[in-house]
C-alpha cells in the first residue's frame, strides 16, 4: 500500500530504512483482535489509520522507528476502548522482544554495525551542524567551538547515566562491570564515569587494572621487523586475571601485578585488592568481551558495556572519517607522552591493533548490554593541530616501502581528510573531567 500523509519510510531494529507499508499495522491489529474474538479487519484498518495519523503528528520531521510504531498502535487501541486486544499486543510484541535479546543479546548489530545506533549519532550531529567539515568549519567561524564542547560533553555524559541505570535495575546481580571497546575508545574514563553515577546511589566500586597483567614485553610475540605486540590478549597472563577475579568475587584477598612500560617489565604481588559484599568490580580492559578473560565468573554475574567512536563525520566528497583512524589519532598523542611510543611507532604499529580488534572485540558488540558512542566531533580541529605535520612525513616515507603500505595509506586518508578542516581553536575550554582528555592531557582524573 503506498504511503499517505508524511510517513514515506521507517527504520528497522537492524537499523536499516525501508519503505512505510500500513498493511502491515492492519494485519498486525487484526491478528492481535482475532486472538481475543474481538473486531474484524474494516476495523484494524481504520485503527491502522489513526495510528498513521499519530505517526504523521509525532514525527513530522524525523523517521520513526519500528518501536516509535509499535507504541502508538498500543496508545491508539487503548484510547479507542480496545483494552483486550492492546493487551494482546503487548504481550506479543514482549514475547518477540524477549526472542530476539536471547538469540542476539541486547545490541542489535548487523555486521558488526549497531546501525540504529549509529543513525541516531547523525541525527544528533545534524541537529547540531557538526555532521560535515563544513559544518565544522562554520563552527569554528562563528566562534561556537565552545558550545559544541558543551553539547558533546552533555550527550556523552547522559549515556554514561543512563548505563548505570541499566546496571541498578539489575539489582545485586552484577558483580563484575566489564567496559570494552577497541584501543582508545575511551575506555579508562568511562570506567570513571560509572564508577562516579553508582556511588551517587551509594554503591562502592572497585577497578582491577589489566594493563597490570601484560607479560614480560621480552615474552610478547614479535613480527619480521622485531615489533612486539601488545594487542593480543595471549600478552596477558590470562590464568592469572581469572584466579584473582574468582577470589575477588568471592571476598578474598589478592595481591595484582604491576607492570611498567617504559621499562616492559612487569612485577609480581605489587597491589593489595579485596572486594566487600557490596561493592562492584570493574574491569576496563581492550578484551574484557573475550570469553577466556572471565570464564571464571558466571555470566548472571556480569554487565557488559562496549565503547567505540561511532562518529559520523564526512567530507564534501561525503566520505566520513573512519572511526578506525579516528582512535589512531587518539593513541597517537596519547602514547607520545604517557607510554613513552614515538608518533610514527604507533602509526606502524597500528596494523598489530587492528588485526586484533576485528578478532577479538568488535565482533561481540551484538552481545553486550550497552553501548556508548564516545566519539566528539569537536575533536578533530585539535587533533588536526597536533598531528596533522607528522602525515605528509609518513606518506613520503612509506609510499614505496611495501611493507609499511597499511601505515602509508592510513597517514594518505587522515591527510586528505582532514586538509579542508580549520584548526586554531583553543583547548582551554575542554574540561578535565573530559574523556578527550585522556588522550590529549591535562585531565583531572588519574590513569
Amino acid at each position: 500500500m503506498a504511503p499517505s500523509g508524511n510517513i514515506r519510510t521507517i527504520i528497522k531494529r537492524d537499523g536499516q530504512v525501508v519503505p512505510y507499508d500500513r498493511s502491515r499495522i492492519t494485519n498486525a491489529i487484526f491478528r492481535a483482535a482475532a486472538s481475543t474474538g474481538g473486531f474484524g479487519f474494516d476495523e484494524a484498518e481504520r485503527l491502522a489509520q489513526l495510528v498513521e495519523q499519530r505517526t504523521c503528528e509525532s514525527y513530522a520531521s524525523q523517521v520513526p522507528t519500528v518501536e516509535d510504531l509499535q507504541d502508538i498502535v498500543e496508545s491508539v487501541l487503548m484510547a479507542n476502548g480496545h483494552v483486550k486486544t492492546a493487551r494482546a499486543y503487548i504481550i506479543y510484541r514482549q514475547k518477540r522482544t524477549e526472542i530476539r535479546e536471547a538469540k542476539r543479546g541486547a545490541v542489535e548489530a548487523t555486521d558488526n554495525i549497531p546501525y540504529k545506533l549509529i543513525y541516531e549519532v547523525l541525527r544528533w550531529n545534524m541537529e547540531h551542524g557538526c555532521e560535515s567539515l563544513s559544518g565544522l568549519n562554520r563552527i569554528i567561524a562563528e566562534g561556537g567551538f565552545g558550545e559544541l564542547v558543551e553539547a558533546c560533553e552533555a550527550r556523552y555524559a547522559n549515556e554514561c547515566r543512563a548505563a548505570a541505570r541499566r546496571i541498578l535495575e539489575r539489582g545485586g546481580e552484577v558483580r563484575l562491570v566489564i567496559v570494552a571497546g577497541p584501543s582508545s575508545s575511551g575506555k579508562t574514563t568511562t570506567t570513571i564515569k560509572l564508577g562516579e553515577h553508582l556511588a551517587a546511589q551509594g554503591l562502592k566500586l572497585k577497578a582491577i587494572n589489566v594493563d597490570h597483567y601484560f607479560f614480560d614485553l621480552e615474552l610478547h610475540p614479535r613480527d619480521e621487523f622485531g615489533d612486539y605486540d601488545y594487542e593480543t590478549p595471549q600478552a596477558l597472563d590470562i590464568g592469572l586475571i581469572n584466579r584473582h577475579l574468582e577470589l575477588l568475587l568471592a571476598g578474598e584477598s589478592v595481591r595484582t601485578p604491576h607492570y611498567d612500560f617504559h621499562t616492559g617489565k612487569r612485577t609480581l604481588e605489587v597491589h593489595e585488592m579485596r572486594l566487600a559484599k557490596d561493592e562492584i568490580l570493574l574491569m576496563d580492559c581492550l578484551h574484557g568481551l573475550h570469553s577466556d578473560m572471565t570464564r571464571s565468573v558466571p555470566g548472571t554475574s556480569k554487565f557488559r558495556l562496549y565503547i567505540e567512536t561511532l562518529g559520523q563525520l564526512r567530507n564534501e566528497r561525503g566520505d566520513f572519517m573512519r572511526w578506525a583512524d579516528h582512535r589512531l589519532m587518539r593513541r597517537m598523542i596519547r602514547d607520545s607522552w604517557s607510554r613513552n611510543h614515538g608518533i610514527m611507532e604507533t602509526l606502524t604499529h597500528w596494523h598489530y591493533v587492528r588485526k586484533s580488534e576485528l578478532q577479538y572485540i568488535i565482533p561481540f558488540i551484538g552481545n553486550v548490554d550497552f553501548v556508548v558512542n564516545s566519539a566528539m566531533p569537536y575533536e578533530f580541529p585539535l587533533l588536526k593541530q597536533k598531528l596533522y605535520r607528522y602525515f605528509p612525513e609518513a606518506v613520503e616515507r612509506y609510499r614505496v616501502d611495501f611493507k609499511r603500505q597499511d601505515a602509508y595509506l592510513r597517514a594518505q586518508r587522515i591527510m586528505q581528510f582532514l586538509a579542508p578542516l580549520q584548526d586554531g581553536v583553543d583547548e582551554a575550554c575542554i574540561p578535565g573531567n573530559s574523556l578527550f582528555r585522556e588522550f590529549i592531557g591535562g585531565s583531572a582524573y588519574s590513569y
